[in-house]
């Protein structure tokens, strides 16, 4: 299998290397990642949407597993060694850069003449580019299996036909954030 880049948050992969940090609930993590963002003023409603995006990235990824007893609060992840296939890129400020992708275009004043796009704004699609076109072959792997599931073990499909629906809508709407940003990118090359 052909290595693929996951870009991670730095702190939370600090976070999950401590000892004892094999098992944990959303809660944990995000009340451990939120007082690693000492001397800020933060939102832990978005602190939690954060971690949680992360850990269903890591989910995705094979890098986590769940708590075989299912739970709609409080569920349990299990720590799996990286995946061998996966190539690590740590970043820093992941939340204060998730932050400034949500609130940038209502806080940006109007503006008269059409400025030329930075070199971190690129960089930054760049980056986004890369973990959505994970996100998207996780998907779309995900819902291959799930079809040769399916036609193999045809009795299978009233337990999993919703998974597989489930995982078609979400490689769907990855689809549509790849092309968004892909021609995002294009877009500003040309007016370059």
């Amino acid at each position: 299998m052909r290595s693929a880049s996951f870009i991670f948050d730095r702190r939370l992969y600090q976070l999950l290397q401590e000892e004892g940090r094999t098992q944990f609930t959303t809660r944990d993590l995000r009340d451990a990642y939120a007082k690693r963002l000492e001397g800020m003023t933060f939102d832990l409603a978005n602190v939690r949407r954060y971690v949680y995006e992360q850990i269903r990235r890591m989910l995705r990824a094979g890098w986590l597993v769940l708590d075989e007893n299912r739970r709609t609060r409080g569920q349990v992840y299990h720590l799996q060694p990286i995946p061998a296939h996966l190539h690590l890129e740590l970043v820093d400020n992941g939340f204060e850069n998730s932050l400034k992708l949500v609130c940038e275009p209502e806080q940006a004043p109007p503006m008269l003449e059409p400025s030329e796009p930075s070199v971190d704004t690129e960089q930054h699609l760049e980056t986004l580019l890369k973990e959505i076109r994970l996100d998207f072959l996780s998907a779309m792997g995900e819902v291959e299996r799930f079809k040769q599931l399916l036609d193999e073990m045809p009795d299978l499909r009233d337990k999993v036909e919703g998974d597989y629906q489930e995982a078609r809508d979400r490689s769907s709407r990855l689809l549509g954030h790849l092309r968004a940003v892909e021609k995002t990118l294009k877009t500003l090359a040309s007016s370059q």
